[in-house]
């Protein structure tokens, strides 16, 4: 089922699910994305939070409630600020064990990972038992728009009573039909794939043998560079915009806690190496004019 924008496929199906299943208990990850907050928190169902990626407090959780109600647990595959990856085989155990709904949001990791670039549930053999999918077709697949996959029924059900979709203006014929074009070109070809990933690799080495501080939470293409100061981190990107002729986008509070202001460093199939070299000598000269910690002198575990 398609949307506008992925934040509304997010706000629009979370709305109405918990509407239709109001005696629900949402669980969600305490850093799950605002158009996913946006959803819970206009409903009136009684939720709770889990620690970021925690198992253990997500299963205290389930625990407390009897089996037979309705519990929902929302996370994401990849988180954007952290690039950090979910537990996915862990919840998805944990649901079953508690009888609980899974929502997974896969807007960062659609089109990168997984056979056919179908995300990271698919690319861990589990996308079939998590219930219900979202994604975009912005990020990866280029263009606009956000999409939710699930059982006929629970699709029909957002679809007849999602106000966010019914009173929304549909997608264009011609963006729908460039989503349609990137979808099956990437479903089709390994090329950017391996390419993202073995960039993000080099990225990283040529990052750290400068000792740029990428956050150890990092595992995954998103490659947080911590800056730790929101006026620095501000000043900075100005400085490789207008000097170095390179685009990064300043990440200060509220998106990222008060101490942990940085960039949020993507690389992309079609970055060539030398530009991956300037980017890197680009930032080490930033952090050096603004007086900018480098890796050894950050205490990383505190900030991730």
């Amino acid at each position: 089922m398609v949307f506008p924008t992925g934040f509304s496929s997010n706000d629009a199906t979370l709305q109405c699910l918990l509407r239709l299943l109001n005696d629900s208990v949402v669980i969600s990850d305490q850093f799950n994305h605002a158009s996913i907050i946006n959803g819970v928190r206009s409903t009136r169902n009684e939720r709770k939070i889990f620690r970021h990626n925690d198992l253990q407090h997500l299963e205290e959780i389930l625990s407390a409630y009897p089996i037979n109600r309705q519990k929902i647990i929302i996370f994401e595959s990849i988180y954007s600020m952290d690039g950090d990856r979910a537990p996915i085989v862990g919840i998805v155990s944990l649901a079953k064990k508690y009888n609980a709904i899974t929502y997974l949001d896969e807007v960062h990791a659609v089109g990168m990972y997984g056979h056919r670039g179908a995300g990271l549930a698919a690319e861990l053999g589990v996308s079939d038992q998590v219930d219900i999918i979202q994604g975009t077709m912005a990020k990866a697949i280029g263009v606009i728009g956000g999409y939710i996959a699930s059982t006929k029924e629970l699709v029909d059900a957002i679809r007849s009573f999602a106000t966010g979709f019914i009173f929304t203006t549909a997608l264009p014929p011609a963006v729908v039909a460039g989503c349609y074009a990137s979808i099956e070109y990437l479903k089709n070809h390994e090329t950017e794939r391996t390419a993202l990933h073995e960039k993000t690799k080099n990225l990283r080495a040529k990052l750290a043998e400068l000792s740029i501080p990428v956050m150890e939470c990092s595992t995954t293409h998103v490659l947080p560079v911590l800056i730790g100061d929101a006026i620095k981190c501000k000043s900075a990107a100005e400085r490789l915009l207008s000097v170095y002729h390179v685009y990064l986008q300043p990440i200060n509070y509220p998106s990222v806690p008060v101490g942990t202001e940085r960039f949020r460093v993507n690389v992309t199939p079609n970055h060539s190496e030398p530009q991956i070299a300037h980017l890197a000598s680009s930032l080490h000269e930033v952090f050096d004019y603004f007086d900018i910690p480098l890796k050894n002198s950050h205490s990383l575990a505190e900030v991730s």
